[in-house]
């Protein structure tokens, strides 16, 4: 048996091979890539399609539901989604949350909300209602790490349904043997939208950084805009930031780091 893409009210999952697993990506249903740039609104999104999906893929037989927290348009502490599994028929055994940044429950409106279309002014009002929100759940998230993925969606589930919270960075390159192959590379090139501050929060280029300085293999980074500062630079330890936008870009990029 492979696995197979299931189809729940126009979003897809994917049941995994055993058929008692499933992955639900949150940005399928929630994610800034559903909607125009002038459609974004973090303060009326909300996370009640990824819930939909998640009991969807328990419907379909998953007792395990790998959710990616990344790419939502939502900072709505994972009201949407909790509403939904409380009207599913069926719940997953185990949820695990593959987040895509180590940000605390407090930091999902100023650090995620502006990217989301959120101005200063909205931003504060997102802090206050998930504050509200947090005293509400039955395990306070503020504090704890990873909680505040997808707008808080990975706290709501963590306090309501006992989610395992994970690093989805490390989570990926340890299923792809990421490791073995990277001790028997050169060097390793990897590449991230944007490179800042984020990047240190668990974000896949960083976490990339991370192993092949753990290593001793160079790593290089290809990047849409260099935004970090040289001394977060030197923590990842990168041989060399390129800034790439167009094909022509990531061409010479690609020649110039050839071997």
């Amino acid at each position: 048996m492979t696995d197979t893409i299931r189809v729940a009210s126009l979003r897809r999952f994917a049941l995994l091979a055993s058929g008692e697993a499933a992955v639900v990506e949150a940005a399928e249903a929630s994610g800034m890539g559903r909607l125009a740039e002038d459609e974004l609104d973090p303060w009326i999104a909300s996370t009640v399609g990824t819930g939909e999906l998640i009991a969807a893929a328990a419907a379909a037989g998953a007792r395990e539901v790998i959710v990616a927290a990344g790419g939502t348009a939502t900072v709505d502490g994972g009201m949407g989604a909790l509403h939904a599994l409380e009207a599913a028929a069926r719940l997953p055994r185990r949820i695990t949350v593959a987040c895509d940044a180590r940000a605390a429950w407090e930091s999902a409106a100023p650090m995620f909300a502006p990217q989301k279309g959120a101005g200063p002014a909205t931003v504060k009002r997102l802090a206050s209602r998930l504050s509200e929100i947090a005293g509400r759940l039955p395990r306070d998230p503020r504090g704890e790490r990873f909680t505040g993925c997808g707008g808080g969606l990975s706290g709501a589930l963590w306090s309501v349904h006992g989610a395992q919270l994970v690093s989805g960075a490390a989570l990926v390159l340890d299923a792809i043997g990421f490791d073995a192959a990277m001790r028997g590379a050169r060097l390793v090139v990897t590449g991230e939208g944007r490179l800042d501050e984020q990047t240190l929060q668990g974000k896949a280029a960083g976490e990339v950084a991370t192993r092949c300085r753990q290593a001793g293999v160079g790593c290089h980074a290809v990047v849409g805009q260099a935004r970090m500062e040289l001394f977060q630079e030197r923590i990842l330890d990168l041989q060399s930031v390129t800034e790439a936008t167009t094909l022509e870009e990531l061409e010479r990029a690609g020649e110039a780091l050839a071997p």
